[in-house]
């Protein structure tokens, strides 16, 4: 693969695309890899919005072929696993977040009022539940799969749906990591209970408030009634020494570790209570937990940290890959396009930003998205030019200027 990678940019990438189709272990029709490339490299390179007309408009393939091709079932969690295993070596885990997609009318199945956490309100428009996986020694993240919240059963929580679709894959995530990372929503019981018994370990934060006891550790009373399980109730104002281990301590952060009973979650938990101080001199506390009780509390805290990641998936799709812009309302060419955005976005960082970043570890490599995008965009017109043109890119004087216009208009050109 290094060898493609030196001779171009696109090479690389297309050699990263089928090198994941080989390993995966389903036989698709050859033709499927090469549509789904094209696709993929569209998703790469058109600036605007992304649909069927927009594709037509850059491919030189009439629209009906991509609204047939977005119309089939494809497995992007095994596609995904593929690209991660082979670009991911280190420690991961799985992160889970929705997303609120903007969508106008009624006809499209699954419509309604969701949550929106740019606006911080319901919104109207559709909800696509991502899943990803984070690579912790680079700090980022990469899409695995995702769903759409439609069809709740009869009487069927949110919470309930969310956990009902992520176990339909559960052996498939479990081979890839046993820690699972979701927000503060998610720090319920109907929610971490199902994961726990199937051998997933939560880490999530608890509200500020929640109702915590410690666990009893001292020596039992003689005679007849029921052992001492807990010791009182946690108040987080002055927490008691004997449990309660003071692991890190700055000027403006002090950050204890703890086993304690979660009453709401009906189970003991590993607690890690990062308390800080503002400009006011007021101290504050967040309360941030694993189901793990032998986890480290660095490595909590790093896992929660780096979920927001995720957030930074659905920011850069929304932004350069058109995870808005689908204009179809069949919920097959939704779920398509949706993965596929994401998985665009995949693709940049494995292509691009992780042979730069790998190249120089202990530094911060700045993953740009919008050089990545004018980049392929000044590649898609000029191979236009090429075959338009009748001009041979093998010519030296021709490789170096072709080399100037593929950096036009990067930011870091």
């Amino acid at each position: 693969m290094k060898k493609s990678i030196q001779k171009s940019e696109l090479s690389s990438v297309k050699g990263i695309v089928f090198s994941a189709f080989e390993q995966m272990e389903e036989k698709l029709d050859c033709r499927i890899p090469k549509s789904f490339f094209l696709i993929l490299m569209l998703f790469l390179s058109i600036k605007g919005k992304i649909n069927f007309l927009q594709l037509e408009r850059f491919s030189g393939f009439c629209e009906q072929r991509f609204r047939y091709f977005f119309e089939r079932s494809f497995d992007f969690l095994t596609f995904n696993k593929t690209l991660i295993t082979m670009s991911v070596k280190g420690r991961t885990t799985l992160a889970f977040d929705p997303s609120h997609i903007s969508k106008s009318g009624k006809k499209t199945p699954g419509v309604g009022y969701f949550w929106s956490g740019c606006a911080g309100k319901t919104k109207w428009g559709l909800e696509f539940c991502g899943m990803a996986v984070l690579d912790v020694a680079r700090k980022t993240a990469f899409h695995l799969f995702g769903f759409q919240t439609i069809d709740l059963r009869d009487d069927e929580k949110l919470i309930a749906f969310y956990v009902r679709k992520i176990m339909e894959k559960k052996d498939d995530l479990l081979k890839i990591s046993k820690y699972l990372v979701a927000d503060a929503y998610f720090s319920k019981v109907t929610f971490v209970k199902p994961f726990v018994d199937a051998g997933f370990h939560i880490v999530s934060r608890l509200r500020d408030d929640a109702d915590l006891q410690y666990i009893f550790l001292g020596e039992q009373k003689k005679g007849k009634g029921r052992p001492q399980k807990y010791d009182g109730k946690i108040h987080f104002k002055t927490l008691k020494n004997e449990y309660a281990k003071l692991v890190s301590e700055i000027e403006s952060e002090k950050i204890y570790s703890l086993i304690a009973h979660s009453k709401s979650l009906k189970m003991n938990v590993n607690l890690v209570v990062v308390f800080t101080k503002n400009k006011k001199e007021a101290w504050s506390h967040k309360i941030y937990f694993s189901t793990d009780l032998l986890k480290n509390w660095n490595e909590i805290l790093e896992m929660y940290r780096l979920r927001f990641q995720i957030e930074f998936l659905y920011r850069d799709a929304k932004q350069f890959t058109g995870l808005n812009d689908c204009q179809a309302r069949s919920r097959s060419k939704l779920n398509f396009h949706w993965n596929m955005s994401l998985t665009a976005l995949n693709l940049a960082k494995i292509a691009y930003w992780i042979p730069k970043k790998d190249e120089k570890p202990n530094e911060e490599v700045v993953f740009s998205m919008a050089d990545i995008k004018t980049q392929n965009y000044n590649e898609l017109l000029m191979r236009r030019f090429i075959s338009m043109f009748g001009i041979n890119p093998e010519l030296a004087k021709n490789k170096e200027k072709i080399k100037l216009f593929l950096d036009f208009g990067k930011i870091a050109a």
